[in-house]
């Protein structure tokens, strides 16, 4: 077995992310993006292509920063996909209702798309790239099926969290505790995978 990273940097400023993440990856610290680094634009066509992107951007400016010291970057590509919208959102999720949309923008504009839809199945997906201090990938994805409420709950979570009702459950996911969240969401499946990769498995 591989001996785990005892820190990772995520190429991600939201630091509700890298709590997650940390909450998930049990035994590794999980950190924001430093001051002073800066993302890529999302350009890639798939959830992977902008994961890698960020992760690969990340690394290289660790790299010149402090040469042969460079820690694990982690970065996510994330969003939803509904079935009566033809998988869209998809990776244009945080921008749906344009550029600087709020989560309840693009929530709103979510349920306007399906009103009077009968079909609401839709699943969040989660691609992890990994990069090593020595610049080898590692890729890991989660999938969590479900569908779109008519209304959103309570407030909790962030992004579709809140009109999003995972299957077999009554409850949407922003009204979950946090650590049912970390134990179902496609975060979760995408970090446990990558927890296994990172362990050699």
């Amino acid at each position: 077995m591989a001996e785990l990273p005892s820190r990772i940097i995520l190429a991600s400023g939201n630091p509700n992310k890298a709590r997650e993440f940390e909450a998930i990856m049990a035994g590794i610290h999980v950190e924001p993006l430093p001051a002073g680094l800066t993302l890529p634009p999302e350009t890639g066509d798939t959830f992977e292509e902008n994961a890698r992107l960020k992760a690969q951007a990340v690394h290289e400016q660790l790299a010149a920063r402090s040469p042969g010291e460079a820690p694990w970057v982690m970065a996510d590509d994330s969003g939803i996909e509904v079935q009566a919208l033809g998988g869209a959102p998809g990776i244009y999720s945080a921008r749906y209702a344009g550029e600087g949309a709020t989560d309840a923008d693009n929530n709103g504009k979510l349920l306007a798309e399906l009103a009077g839809a009968d079909d609401r199945s839709a699943r969040f997906v989660c691609v992890l790239v990994a990069v090593a201090p020595d610049g080898g990938e590692l890729v890991s994805e989660g999938i969590f099926e479900g569908s779109i409420a008519h209304e959103p709950g309570a407030a909790g979570g962030f992004g579709y969290d809140p009109l999003f009702i995972p299957a077999d459950y009554s409850l949407k996911v922003s009204e979950l505790p946090a650590e049912e969240k970390n134990r179902i969401s496609h975060r979760a499946r995408a970090a446990l995978g990558m927890l296994d990769k990172l362990r050699g498995g």
